[in-house]
């Protein structure tokens, strides 16, 4: 079975890995004309440790992330509201990654071309089109530095093509842009001091006033005794009519964030400080898009960000997208043919990511914290003088339902061993 892979992400590499380790036959094209470690810093749950370790990464990740310990949210005085336990230290078999996507995404491309061929990975041609002829798909690429087009058949294609995919509209043209719901993110990534722990996610203050999260994402930086802080700024505008293009390498203006921050003064964070020494700021509108009543059709189907798109509130994303590619390469090693495989994915995946998204949409987090903003806008000293017990109970379960880290510690149920059989769920 040949499958093309449409974009070398999280997603699309580790598919490749996956469809590789099922004995199957891979390939991927991408778009960008070169790839490089692009991006600031995404967490990688235990899940999708556990599926990546499977594949022969785990030393890799050890040797370029952090293992995650805790969780906390604070006012944007610095004062501790609610936290929790991360990872192991939540008592999960496998650690979650606080990693450099970039970094990732290098570590998963090297992978792809030790063991699929050093020209398993085309640059600089992008999807334009496809035709399932019911034997196969015969898809139109185009090559991005000289326009000409070509035509290449594959058994299946696979759109794991972002946020923007040329596969999924073609799949669905009707859809309409992205969905915006008035949050603007800038993001970098500054060298500074550690905190706390060294290995804390902290969220202070609530996007409906000012909303900053943090963590560490180098291994490398950690060693020398410095924490690369991967920094998030939110803000809701009073809008939600989206009138650009989502871009999440779009560059922003220190002039634009910087004002919202200024003033903060956390005893144990230079909130300002960071947002001042990035190298680079990226400007980002929060969208997502609507779930969809299907994935695949025929011997085309959909993966990552492209079948998914989702807020990054519980830091899922690239997450799914390693599940995604795990699951489609078990469904499709087991399957009696392609169409048959795909809709065996689209089947075990769909409506459970589907949650997912629709979860992230009413996260209860900012509203407990705008609570806290109301009440004690100058800071507190105990946060039972502030809200009671009760109030704080939708913050633990609202994580719950977005992370989707609920009996994730076992074995992974889409390994297929050498001898072509799978382990079963």
């Amino acid at each position: 079975m040949r499958v093309l892979i449409a974009g070398a992400g999280i997603g699309g590499l580790t598919a490749a890995l996956s469809l590789r380790a099922a004995g199957l036959d891979a390939r991927i094209v991408d778009s960008a004309r070169e790839l490089r470690p692009l991006g600031v810093g995404i967490n990688l749950l235990p899940h999708a440790v556990r599926e990546l370790t499977e594949l022969g990464l785990g030393d890799a990740l050890a040797a370029t992330g952090l293992p995650a310990e805790e969780l906390v949210h604070f006012d944007r005085h610095g004062n501790r509201v609610w936290g929790q336990a991360r990872g192991r230290r939540l008592g999960h078999r496998h650690p979650q990654y606080f990693v450099h996507r970039g970094e990732l995404q290098m570590v998963l491309l090297a992978a792809v071309r030790e063991r699929l061929g050093a020209d398993a990975v085309r640059t600089g041609t992008a999807v334009t089109g496809f035709e399932d002829t019911g034997t196969g798909v015969r898809v139109r690429l185009r090559d991005q530095a000289t326009g000409a087009e070509r035509e290449e058949t594959a058994d299946v294609l696979v759109g794991a093509d972002g946020l923007h995919s040329a596969v999924r509209r073609a799949l669905h043209p009707g859809e309409g842009g992205p969905l915006w719901n008035g949050v603007r993110l800038w993001r970098g990534v500054t060298e500074a001091d550690p905190f706390l722990t060294g290995r804390t996610m902290a969220v202070l203050g609530t996007r409906f006033r000012a909303k900053f999260i943090c963590y560490p994402v180098s291994r490398e930086a950690d060693g020398r005794g410095r924490a690369l802080v991967n920094w998030l700024g939110e803000v809701q505008e009073p809008t939600t009519e989206l009138t650009e293009i989502a871009d999440w390498d779009r560059t922003g203006r220190l002039a634009d964030v910087l004002p919202y921050f200024a003033d903060w003064k956390v005893p144990w964070l230079d909130v300002p400080g960071l947002i001042r020494g990035a190298d680079r700021i990226l400007e980002y509108p929060m969208v997502d898009r609507d779930p969809l009543p299907f994935w695949s059709r025929g011997r085309v189907t959909l993966l990552g960000d492209a079948a998914h798109p989702m807020y990054p509130l519980g830091s899922n994303g690239g997450s799914q997208a390693v599940v995604d590619a795990r699951v489609l390469a078990w469904e499709l090693a087991r399957a009696d043919g392609p169409v048959e495989g795909l809709a065996a994915y689209d089947a075990a995946r769909r409506e459970e990511v589907n949650a997912i998204v629709l979860a992230n949409r009413t996260n209860p987090g900012d509203a407990i914290l705008d609570a806290v903003a109301e009440r004690a806008p100058d800071g507190f000293d105990r946060i039972e003088d502030v809200l009671t017990p009760e109030e704080l109970v939708p913050l633990e379960g609202g994580y719950r339902q977005i992370t989707h880290t609920d009996a994730v510690d076992g074995d992974s149920p889409w390994t297929v061993r050498p001898d072509g059989v799978t382990s079963g769920v």
